[in-house]
């Protein structure tokens, strides 16, 4: 009987220990596993706070003209902020203040000019004008050209340069009564202009409002 109860004792024991094995051991959590870096990847580029003023396209001395396109900006209030357009008699239209004018100012003096205006309604008012598009410096191109119509001006341009920007002379152009109107309409000058002698350096400066006549 011993060697019975020794046997189904060895037994019982044999079958416990697998189990008492696998409850001394610690539970293992399987780690999530990061994908890879993507180094090709390209960070998105910085979002652009709202209401900024864009860079502007001409220097602080530029003189503003009918037909330009402004940005006005006045800090923290969108109501006076917005983009206006030049009118012929060189006034802008603004929300609350009305007319003011702009033609003949830089920028600087012109948002100092909106500033005195828009007191009454803002505190401390702080006030940025940009160009956004230079449409009162160019002339007029007409007649026998390759590309008709208006030429921006740049600083120092010549008759003989607003040709040639215009794509030049056609084959039909008449070099020798070619002419510049200058001027109000009804008081316009005619200038006449001598293509050859323009090659050779004798030529003459445009300005902002001429018309290029090439017959």
């Amino acid at each position: 009987m011993n060697l019975i109860n020794i046997a189904l004792s060895v037994t019982l024991l044999a079958g416990a220990l697998p189990g008492l094995s696998q409850a001394g051991r610690p539970a293992l959590t399987p780690q999530p596993q990061q994908a890879p870096a993507d180094s090709t990847a390209t960070p998105a580029p910085p979002a652009k706070p709202a209401g900024t003023t864009p860079p502007p396209i001409v220097g602080s001395d530029y003189v503003i003209g009918p037909d330009d396109q402004l940005q006005v900006t006045v800090w923290e209030n969108q109501a006076l902020t917005g983009q206006v357009l030049v009118r012929p008699d060189g006034n802008i239209s603004m929300p609350l203040v009305g007319d003011i004018h702009a033609a003949g100012l830089t920028p600087t003096q012109l948002g100092k000019s909106i500033a005195d205006k828009v007191k009454t309604y803002v505190v401390d008012p702080v006030v940025n004008v940009a160009v956004l598009a230079v449409n009162s410096k160019q002339v007029i191109m007409v007649g026998e050209v390759n590309h008709v119509g208006p030429v921006q001006i740049r600083p120092g341009m010549t008759v003989l340069q607003a040709i040639v920007t215009a794509g030049g002379l056609t084959p039909f152009a008449n070099k020798k009564k070619i002419y510049v109107l200058r001027g109000e309409p009804g008081k316009q000058q005619m200038i006449k202009f001598n293509y050859k002698r323009s090659l050779k350096s004798d030529d003459v400066l445009v300005e902002p409002g001429d018309r290029i006549v090439v017959p």
